[in-house]
């Protein structure tokens, strides 16, 4: 039997069917938002997987491009590996919903949505959260929800809930809010410069409307909810409890103290092995670690809420040391490196026409982005030896997230006309790469020339929290502190504001007292990132390097496109071949023209206004002889564009022979007499002598007539030689 259950969010009517489809997954609903409907699925296995020791769930998020009335554009016509959308919208459907299984649970899990119809103008990604939720409240998978997401945007002054995909094009906040009835369990933002005081009211906001959602998936469960699996709790045994603590209680929480993380690392190490040898005679190793990990996490956190203060003996608000350079690579087009402890990232930028640009295949409005941050994480990063492929999800949502970050102090394209790329390496990982890929970013940026609206940085935030409500929120937290920690806040700005924000938990929620007191201390430390960056490069550079395009734009008339671009492209092909300049044209007749050498640039942007020039009758033109027939000369007078100096047009006597004056290659200067109803043009040299003769004192230069002086009449003598029509041009961006 379908049951649809129905409640209005944002003033649209938002829908939750189940029993119609996939009856053999554990739980399946369709959800709808105006006409964007999804598919989601929550399947487990029955086998526990014994040799895990984290919770085996994969979230996969499935494009259909039919769902948008698109045919992919790739080769084979069908959709391939998943879109970084998709990636994206995966992670942001994983990231709240895997706290809340049962820390116990060892099943296979797989979560599936499909988007089945998107209307452009409600996000299938909220509708995966919200789906996610509904099919695993429904299941008899063990899940601590039901959970529900809602966006946040901020137009002309107003919080708006579930603005639509056009309205947020001009909204300064996107905000992302999942919760339960508790508390938020995730954030994701990209804000342009906001204030904490206006992210922590978008964040009531987002987690009041989730209720309505949770209570109809409630309703849902209590009318088609199945009964949920036992899982047994994870539990030490009590016997190995005792025979481990006098082994390693004292000693573990003065080696895990050590500041740096592979010393700390080497020290732990040999109680492991030590308290494997002495007690696997009596229990199974694989306890004997499982045991170890738990105390040494109870040891980490216990000190960090004793002492209060960071593991290396830092104050919960102070950073750990920073260092930046910029400039290191001599022929990229900027560097930046950005140190903070044993952090370390280096950010290279690279620029690139307009026509470099990323072309997307995807369902979302945007079908090219002209700025990319990608983000690489080797194994030497860790000191570890790992196979090295292609990003995964992770290094994926890493770089969108900086690139979210940094996107907002760009300077739009008709005032920088460029493609730009950032990609950061991690060099050194202990704790929050992505944020000192914010800072990298920023030095790379400034150092590569571009005129940024103000730098960017980052801080990642903590949180230890213990009994009778006791907690501790870290700024600038440690890979332990993040892997043993319950918080990992990301936010990064500017000196303004806010540009972006990240919030994943190991906590069922996150109370509005704690994120606003994380948010007033990221900020005093966000403040103190960008001072010390201020001492490395105050703002960007006056010039581009010197191995950087340069991008030139000229203007020309909308209906001339097709004579600059050529049948199949033959004609701008030629350009770029003979120039070795790239061109981009717009719509409107926008011309870009890139090159690193301005001489290139300038004949092509001089081909190119030859091209479009439209030729008119009366007008005198320096041309080149093209080709010689009987009857006369083939003059090319603007690139492109012939025309007939009939014989009896070639002097201002008789020539019996074309020869006899000109020959292939000359340059001689011609009056255009006539453009006839076919478009042909008739050229008279004649014509030219006789309108200089009429200059007082003026007489025909030899060179004028041609290279045959010796049939010069008395009048060719020395005048001054008419400049061609010129288009005028702007050049946007010069050395």
């Amino acid at each position: 039997m379908s049951l649809i259950f129905e409640t209005t969010v944002g003033g649209r009517l938002l829908g939750i069917e189940t029993g119609k489809v996939a009856r053999q997954a554990n739980g399946a609903v369709t959800v709808r938002y105006g006409n964007s409907i999804v598919l989601v699925t929550a399947c487990a296995s029955d086998e526990i997987r014994k040799d895990n020791d984290f919770i085996p769930l994969t979230v996969d998020y499935e494009e259909r491009l039919y769902a948008a009335g698109k045919i992919p554009g790739s080769f084979i016509r069908r959709e391939g590996r998943p879109s970084e959308e998709a990636t994206l919208s995966s992670r942001l459907t994983d990231r709240p919903i895997r706290p809340l299984f049962p820390k116990s649970w060892r099943n296979d899990t797989q979560i599936v949505i499909t988007v089945l119809s998107a209307d452009q103008e409600n996000a299938p990604d909220i509708l995966g959260i919200i789906g996610a939720s509904a099919s695993l409240t429904i299941s008899d998978i063990p899940f601590n929800g039901p959970l529900s997401a809602v966006r946040i945007g901020y137009l002309n002054g107003n919080l708006i809930l579930n603005p639509t995909l056009p309205q947020l094009t001009n909204s300064l906040l996107d905000l992302v809010v999942a919760s339960t009835k508790e508390a938020v369990v995730m954030i994701e933002a990209e804000a342009k410069e906001v204030s904490e005081s206006l992210v922590l009211e978008a964040i009531q906001i987002g987690h009041q409307a989730n209720q309505e959602i949770i209570s109809l998936q409630e309703r849902l469960q209590q009318t088609y909810g199945k009964p949920k699996k036992m899982v047994a709790p994870l539990e030490i045994n009590p016997d190995l409890r005792a025979a481990l603590l006098p082994l390693i209680e004292d000693r573990l929480s003065s080696a895990r103290r050590q500041t740096e993380k592979l010393k700390g690392e080497e020290a732990t190490t040999p109680l492991r092995q030590e308290a494997i040898e002495k007690l696997k005679d009596t229990f199974p190793e694989v306890e004997i670690v499982a045991a170890f990990e738990v105390q040494l996490k109870n040891a980490i956190r216990r000190i960090i809420l004793q002492k209060k203060q960071h593991l290396d003996g830092r104050l919960p608000e102070e950073l750990r040391s920073i260092h930046g350079e910029v400039g290191l690579l001599p022929r990229t087009h900027g560097s930046g490196l950005f140190t903070r402890g044993q952090t370390q990232v280096l950010t290279i930028t690279t620029l690139g026409s307009l026509g470099q640009e990323q072309l997307l295949d995807g369902l979302g409005l945007e079908e090219s982005k002209r700025f990319m941050h990608h983000y690489n994480f080797p194994s030497f990063a860790t000191g570890e030896v790992k196979r090295m492929g292609g990003p995964g999800r992770r290094e994926i949502g890493h770089g969108a997230l900086v690139e979210r970050a940094i996107a907002p102090v760009l300077p739009p394209e008709e005032d920088f006309p460029y493609t730009i790329r950032l990609v950061s390496e991690v060099l050194s990982s202990n704790g929050s790469t992505s944020m000192a890929s914010v800072c990298g970013s920023s030095l790379s940026l400034m150092d590569a020339g571009v005129p940024i609206k103000a730098p960017v940085a980052g801080v990642a935030m903590g949180l230890v929290t213990g009994e009778d409500g006791d907690y501790v929120i870290l700024t600038d937290i440690e890979g332990l502190e993040d892997a043993y920690g319950d918080m990992d806040f990301k936010i990064a700005g500017t000196a303004t504001g806010i540009t972006a924000l990240q919030l994943d938990i190991k906590i069922p929620g996150i109370s509005q007292e704690i994120l606003g007191q994380a948010l007033s201390q990221a900020r005093e430390a966000r403040l103190k990132i960008l001072d010390e960056m201020r001492q490395v490069i105050s703002s960007s550079r006056p010039e581009l390097s010197r191995y950087a395009p340069r991008i030139y734009k000229i203007t020309i008339d909308p209906s001339k496109i097709g004579s600059v671009i050529g049948p199949g492209g033959r004609v701008i092909r030629s350009i770029i071949d003979e120039t070795k300049v790239t061109i981009d044209i717009e719509n409107d007749g926008t011309v870009y023209i890139g090159s690193t050498s301005e001489e290139a640039a300038q004949k092509a942007i001089k081909i190119i206004q030859g091209l479009t020039q439209e030729v008119e009758a009366g007008e005198i033109y320096t041309g080149k002889v093209t080709r010689l027939l009987p009857f006369g000369a083939m003059v090319e007078i603007v690139p492109g564009k012939e025309g007939l100096v009939h014989i009896s047009e070639l002097a201002d006597y008789h020539v019996s022979k074309v020869q006899e004056v000109v020959k292939v290659g000359d340059e001689i200067m011609v009056k255009v007499i006539e453009i006839d109803h076919l478009g042909r043009i008739n050229l008279s040299r004649r014509a030219v002598f006789e309108d200089l003769s009429r200059v007082p004192g003026a007489r025909v230069s030899d060179s004028l007539r041609g290279h045959r002086p010796v049939k010069q009449s008395p009048r060719e003598r020395s005048l001054p030689r008419p400049p061609n029509k010129d288009t005028r041009y702007r050049r946007f961006y010069k050395q």
